[in-house]
């Protein structure tokens, strides 16, 4: 069996990433999530263990001595993780694994995985990210401030990443993100070991072309 392959999926905060992983997950089978660990608060609609793993400081930095993070890295004041067990778990079973990180964790999983895929989801325009962030209603001006700035940094990485999908149209951006996975599976490398059997596409040697 053919080891999963690693996407990593970073953009800024308000360019619609969550939305379009969501998408993709329910559209496409042989593909899981990882769940990261974050010491924000969760949002009226996130689950524990769905969508993250809310713990306190006290226990992400507890995990961080026993190095059971992939990757970690301190981001909008809060601390977000990703558990390595899980990670390799998957791949090792030829599972496809969907990585939504920053560009912080990216580089650090880049170092440690160098065959993994990486994409940039970017907004149509400052304006409209701007826009969304504050439709949100869910934070303040000052933690608004800081994801903007943030964002001014993360959007520098972009030229970094294998590829470029950019969430102007939902369905557009979306078709494009499913595309590369797809492409990606028909790499000969993973055709050649999962779908293809190359003893079939000899000739019988009884056969009139052999003759």
């Amino acid at each position: 069996m053919d080891r999963g392959d690693l996407f990593i999926i970073s953009a800024p905060s308000g360019a619609g990433k969550t939305t379009l992983c969501s998408m993709l997950l329910d559209s496409l089978d042989n593909l899981e999530f990882s769940v990261s660990h974050t010491t924000r608060s969760p949002r009226p609609h996130e689950v524990h263990g769905k969508d993250y793993f809310f713990v306190t400081e006290e226990e992400f930095e507890r995990l961080i001595k026993e190095d059971a993070f992939l990757e970690w890295a301190r981001v909008h004041e809060n601390f977000y993780g990703t558990g390595r067990d899980q990670v390799l778990e998957k791949l090792s079973k030829g599972i496809d694994v969907v990585l939504d990180i920053d560009v912080q964790g990216a580089r650090q999983v880049r170092e440690k995985f160098p065959g993994a895929i990486t994409i940039f989801i970017l907004p149509p325009s400052w304006k409209v990210l701007e826009e969304r962030l504050m439709a949100r209603g869910s934070e303040d001006r000052e933690r608004l401030k800081v994801r903007l700035q943030n964002a001014l940094k993360e959007i520098e990485e972009v030229t970094n990443y294998h590829y470029t999908v950019v969430n102007d149209k939902l369905d557009l951006a979306f078709n494009q993100l499913k595309s590369i996975i797809l492409a990606e599976r028909q790499k000969t490398r993973r055709v050649l070991t999962s779908e293809i059997d190359l003893e079939a596409l000899k000739p019988d040697p009884n056969s009139w072309f052999m003759a």
